[in-house]
């Protein structure tokens, strides 16, 4: 295939241990190798016989150059949508009223399983077609709106689908614990029982990358979650969790012991749950979408993040009923907004930190090695790419080291 050359332009690499902002290096080229970057720097340091072997040569226009964007929190694929209940919030009622009431997760539980293959496809690509157009070029997607065997192998597959059709990474996470099905009412541990069941099934299908649940009053308890990871870590699958949104339960401190991959949204995170994630490695995944279209009133404790030494991602959480957002970039203007994340933590939330949220190693930084996932952009700071929003300045992405 030979090496390819992209250069005159300014890179954003997001090293962690850059001696620069952003890992900024100005006069930047890139050389590719099939799908991965094989050297990264000023130009002026990029050796002639290098740059020699180079059969393909992309000038940059002096674009920002920055990793692929990485949405590491979605629940992309689902049926119909939730506009009334949208109405109801507005008019005083709570999101817990709503769930406790036959809505919330259950009605898309319910449209979901009405859908066919076809159907869910195309109306979760719609939504991965406006994440692209950002720059994404990883995105995780969550099942929890079938809640029954065949319905969340039904998602999956779709998931699984639309990264080949779409070219895009897709890793799939198992959400069976995500609320109790109408058919298990009033029989939670029952339910979880037949999560465990699905979960080997799909896990032997060979359509699960991760396991998340959801820890909370109106789901599910530690005890229950507890049994969930138990089983994923049989299986050698690693777990995520949605922790610590609606009160302090103390499941980032359940999360940590299972050396989870990440905890997400975290608005009541305790001094404990913060100290287990630092020692367990696993990042904090803030949600601003769904802070904001909740209208909450309690923020993510970002100093206390930053404080023991907490990674911090940032993502989407797109879903129709608390972040129907199709727009990454958006999010990471709310996380600045929001919840004071500076400019470069946001950026950083959305690739290196969230590759790390998604067991990733290979992608989010732009360095030698890496997969071959870029993004060009019409901007002169990366700054600017959290300052302003409802416009899109990408130019073009490059994923495994080939424009998409």
């Amino acid at each position: 295939m030979g090496l390819k050359l992209w250069h005159n332009c300014r890179a954003a690499t997001m090293q962690a241990d850059a001696p620069q902002p952003y890992g900024m290096i100005e006069d930047a080229a890139l050389v590719v190798d099939g799908e991965r970057l094989h050297w990264v720097g000023a130009e002026g340091e990029l050796a002639p016989d290098l740059r020699a072997r180079c059969g393909e040569v992309h000038d940059a226009q002096g674009a920002l150059v920055t990793p692929g964007l990485i949405d590491c929190h979605t629940h992309l694929v689902y049926g119909g949508d939730r506009a009334q209940e949208f109405e109801l919030r507005l008019q005083g009622a709570s999101y817990e009223e709503i769930a406790r009431r036959g809505g919330g997760i259950a009605s898309t539980v319910q449209a979901t399983r009405a859908a066919s293959t076809q159907a869910l496809a195309a109306q979760s690509a719609v939504r991965l077609r406006a994440l692209l157009a950002e720059g994404v070029t990883t995105l995780e997607v969550k099942s929890g709106y079938g809640l029954a065997l065949e319905h969340e192998r039904k998602a999956l597959q779709v998931a699984r689908s639309l990264g080949r059709s779409h070219r895009v990474d897709v890793r799939t996470t198992f959400l069976g614990a995500h609320a109790l099905p109408p058919e298990f009412a009033g029989a939670p541990d029952a339910y979880v029982q037949a999560v465990l069941g699905m979960m080997q099934q799909l896990h032997g299908e060979g359509l699960v990358d991760a396991v998340d649940a959801f820890c909370e009053r109106i789901a599910f308890s530690t005890a229950q979650v507890g049994r969930v990871f138990e089983a994923a870590r049989q299986l050698g699958l690693p777990v995520k969790l949605h922790a610590e949104q609606l009160s302090d339960s103390g499941g980032a401190q359940l999360a940590a012991r299972f050396g989870a991959l990440s905890c997400d949204h975290l608005e009541w995170l305790s001094e404990e749950g913060a100290a287990a994630m630092a020692a367990a490695g696993t990042v904090a995944v803030l949600l601003p979408g769904a802070f904001y279209f909740l209208r909450e009133t309690r923020l993510p404790p970002v100093d206390l993040l930053r404080r023991h030494g907490v990674p911090i991602a940032v993502s989407t959480d797109c879903n129709p009923g608390s972040s129907p957002c199709t727009s990454l970039l958006l999010m990471l203007n709310m996380a600045c907004t929001l919840f004071r994340l500076t400019p470069q933590e946001a950026l950083a939330g959305v690739t290196r930190h969230a590759a790390r949220a998604l067991g990733l190693a290979d992608r989010g930084v732009l360095a030698a090695g890496m997969r071959a996932d870029f993004v060009l952009w019409d901007v002169q700071h990366p700054a600017q790419l959290a300052y302003a929003f409802g416009g899109n300045p990408c130019l073009r992405t490059i994923c495994r080291g080939e424009p998409r």
